[in-house]
């Protein structure tokens, strides 16, 4: 028997880019939105006096060893613990392989999640882990464990719209928004984010020195961070918890926000209201004008109705997306697309309730 979890995708409705940090890092600043789009993740786990793992995968083009990012939240996990076993890890692929929608990362968090859930059903789980005594302990764990594999990777614990900071890896719930339709536009375009960070540290050091040189300019490059926190605020300034989940397995307590009623007061026009954007967009789209032409079909209304609610790059792309009021609207955009020979995916934002409700497979 296995415990087998859906690794449910994301993308980034907005993200803010600071100057380099000491630590070679830039600060950020972004909304992560979790998707309904996921793959399968299964773990298997038997009682041993040493720690052994296999991973298997149905995706010639994913590393099954230690260079895997669910291998490493596993190993990292157990070792966390205290505990040796015996782990079988398999990801049934549906989402693209290095696709921007954070698939690997959700692997690592659902990997880790169904662990729990394993070593709790063998009486494995540390009594300081798994005790309400020791839930402070374990959750500040978890979210160390996976910023250390990745800096998306902790927006999985966590699910729906999520603030990010720092590298991305600092997470904290945001209020939900009901589900739309959204159009995931996949093109064959191989973007190196080493080089758009390249890109935009020109770009920051000439605005550096253009502000140098006349004030007038506008707002140094390094306000952009605060800009977009107090937009995030502003559209979305319900009161939350941030805490992520207690329990050892991590599905029956869960992060509860309270995010009024969307129908009062959506969080998400809101926010596309403040005039959110992806920096990535001002040094991604001059090196790859094709993306920009892309978000411009995912944003195109073809007809009454079908305008998008909002289109952006997803991190520093290859992929983008658009945001949908309807199904038609979604298919139209879908069409749009496919007559450019342009590899789309068509799924839903998820809120958090209904990514935890629906994360484990029965």
């Amino acid at each position: 028997m296995s415990t087998v979890l859906r690794s449910y995708s994301k993308i980034n409705l907005g993200l803010a880019i600071g100057p380099t940090r000491p630590d070679g890092f830039h600060g950020l600043t972004t909304c992560y939105q979790t998707l309904e789009a996921h793959d399968l993740v299964s773990v298997a786990v038997r009682r041993a006096d040493a720690t052994a793992i296999s991973l298997s995968c149905d995706d010639a083009r994913v590393p099954c060893d230690g260079r895997n990012t669910a291998w490493k939240a596993v190993e990292r996990t157990l070792e966390a613990m205290g505990v040796t076993a015996e782990v079988a890890i398999h990801i049934d692929k549906r989402l693209p392989v290095q696709g921007g929608m954070g698939a690997g990362s959700a692997n690592a968090a659902a990997a880790a999640l169904a662990l729990e859930i394993e070593l709790e059903e063998l009486g494995l789980v540390p009594e300081a882990w798994a005790t309400r005594a020791g839930a402070v302990h374990s959750g500040a764990a978890r979210l160390e464990i996976a910023a250390a594999v990745g800096s998306d990777v902790p927006l999985f614990l966590v699910g729906g719209a999520v603030l990010g900071v720092s590298r991305g890896e600092e997470v904290y719930p945001l209020p939900d928004f009901e589900p739309v339709h959204c159009v995931v536009a996949l093109p064959e375009i191989g973007v190196s984010t080493p080089e758009a960070f390249r890109d935009w540290d020109r770009l920051y050091a000439e605005r550096a020195s253009a502000l140098a040189a006349s004030p007038l300019t506008g707002a140094p490059p390094s306000d952009r961070l605060s800009e977009l926190s107090k937009a995030l605020a502003a559209a979305m300034s319900e009161p939350h918890s941030s805490g992520v989940f207690r329990n050892a397995g991590g599905l029956a307590e869960r992060s509860k926000v309270s995010a009024g009623s969307v129908e009062a007061s959506n969080p998400l026009l809101a926010l596309v209201r403040t005039g959110i954007e992806n920096d990535f967009e001002e040094v991604v789209f001059p090196r790859y004008p094709q993306l920009g032409q892309i978000k411009r079909v995912l944003a195109d209304s073809g007809k009454p109705g079908h305008a998008a609610i909002y289109a952006c790059l997803s991190g520093s792309g290859s992929a983008l997306f658009g945001l949908y009021r309807t199904a038609e609207a979604a298919e139209a955009a879908g069409t749009r697309l496919e007559e450019q020979g342009i590899r789309s995916l068509r799924t839903k934002t998820l809120p958090r309730d209904r990514y935890w409700g629906g994360m484990r497979v029965e």
